[in-house]
């Protein structure tokens, strides 16, 4: 198991993770403010679902600052395993507040399909509605590349939101100026329709994923695969394992492990040998908090507490 100072390093080295943070506030409320005055100046209903997206991107952003300081507290008493599962709790939010405003953005939508409106001041209202998506782009590109860098939930689902915006944007754009060039008037609701329907599914994806946090999900498979072939050198040395459980919380990784060694190793023998694949296993997974637990290989007891959760046993020593 690691050190407390071990964890503790990693929350302060998580700390600044909060700036980022206040970058995608600082553009959501200057997008806000620019979709705002494109919906204003054109009318279009489309651009109006463009507004209110970055008004939940704003909401969004608040919550990650909220949750993202909240996980960079210590372990303390209360939460020996620190606060880094807030993080879901802001991206299961952010997705909320997106369903929200598909629902809104559907409803205005069908209102404008039975009553179309004619569009004004279109070419100024794309050219201010362009510049937004530009600032969206550059700063869901900066949340990105730090949030996987920090395996930081809240930031990967703030910045896979921008983006979602970007392309919505590009969608709304096309739709306006086609109206613009066309005089079909339907084409607005129609594509504010589809932007609707697009949130949606990135409402789910992000709740789903905030779902399977919570739940205690087992690591991806790819880190799976990474650790199994480490034990795998290792049972080559004549050393057994078992009951392999992996969770993420946040960006931290729990493994924990039963260790089989020789019954003839000393204590010290199998108290190396563990530290060993401790340290390997944090090599692979750098923010890993590792618990095993050391067993004698003859022993048939060592091998019937497999499936501790369904088949719990008590073990009777005698004084």
């Amino acid at each position: 198991m690691p050190e407390a100072g071990g964890m503790t390093k990693d929350v302060v080295s998580r700390a600044p993770l909060t700036r980022y943070a206040w970058l995608s506030i600082g553009a959501a409320t200057l997008t806000i403010a620019l979709k705002g005055a494109a919906w204003w100046l054109t009318g279009s209903v489309g651009l109006l679902s463009d507004a209110i997206e970055s008004f939940v991107n704003l909401v969004g952003a608040l919550m990650a600052l909220w949750m993202l300081t909240l996980a960079a507290l210590p372990a303390d008493e209360e939460h020996a395993y620190g606060y880094s599962k807030a993080e879901y709790f802001s991206s299961a939010f952010e997705g909320f507040l997106i369903l929200l405003a598909a629902i809104s953005i559907g409803y205005a939508a069908l209102v404008r399909l039975v009553d179309p409106q004619p569009l004004a001041e279109v070419g100024v209202g794309l050219m201010v509605s362009l510049l937004a998506s530009a600032i969206n782009l550059a700063t869901a590109r900066i949340l990105l590349r730090v949030g996987r860098e920090h395996d930081s939930i809240s930031l990967e689902a703030d910045a896979q939101h921008l983006m979602t915006d970007v392309w919505t944007s590009a969608g709304v754009i096309v739709g306006v100026a086609l109206v613009w060039l066309s005089g079909w008037l339907w084409l607005d609701p129609t594509i504010a329709l589809v932007v609707a329907a697009n949130i949606l599914w990135t409402a789910f994806q992000l709740m789903r994923r905030s779902l399977s946090g919570l739940l205690d999900a087992s690591l991806p498979a790819p880190e799976l695969a990474r650790i199994e072939a480490l034990l795998a050198r290792h049972r080559a040395q004549g050393i057994a394992f078992h009951a392999l459980r992996t969770r993420r919380a946040g960006s931290r990784s729990f493994v924990s492990l039963h260790v089989l060694v020789p019954g003839q190793w000393t204590v010290q023998q199998g108290h190396d040998r563990v530290e060993r694949i401790e340290d390997e296993i944090r090599e692979l997974l750098p923010r890993a908090h590792v618990t095993t637990h050391l067993e004698p290989l003859e022993d048939p007891l060592s091998m019937s507490d497999q499936d501790l959760e369904r088949r719990p046993r008590s073990r009777i020593v005698s004084p």
